[in-house]
Formats: structure tokens, sequence, C-alpha cells
């Protein structure tokens, strides 16, 4: 399953993402985005749009099925 994650220490909380989906994306409490909610089958391109028009490319897509190896 792929999954939407904003990265805190980059992003500037314009809020771009969070209105292109906001189904996906919010502002938090700390004026920052957040992925708070799981890509639906549907909105893949448009949380693809928010990826590519982040200003300081916060975003990324991560695929939790892919578990990190170890060292």
């Amino acid at each position: 399953m792929k999954r939407a994650y904003v990265n805190p220490d980059l992003c500037i909380g314009c809020g771009l993402c969070v209105s292109t989906v906001p189904e996906v994306f919010r502002i938090n409490a700390d004026g920052i985005s957040e992925a708070y909610a799981e890509t639906p089958e549907d909105m893949h391109d448009k949380v693809e749009e928010a990826v590519n028009s982040c200003p300081v490319s916060a975003i990324s897509i991560i695929d939790e099925n892919v578990q990190a190896s170890k060292d």
C-alpha cells in the first residue's frame, strides 16, 4: 500500500498539498502539513500532483509493503 509522507523538517506549511488533496493532507497544530489518511486508489494522480507541486519537495510517496533493510 502506498502512502504520502510529509517531511516535517522541510515543510513550510504553504498548504498547496491541502488544497490539492484535502482527503489526504491537512495542516497540523504546528502549522505544517501532514498526510493524515491513506491515499485512496482514485486519488493517486492528485497525490502525485501534490508531490510534484510542493515548493520545497517535502512530500514523498512511501510503499508500506516494503520494509527497510537492516544493516
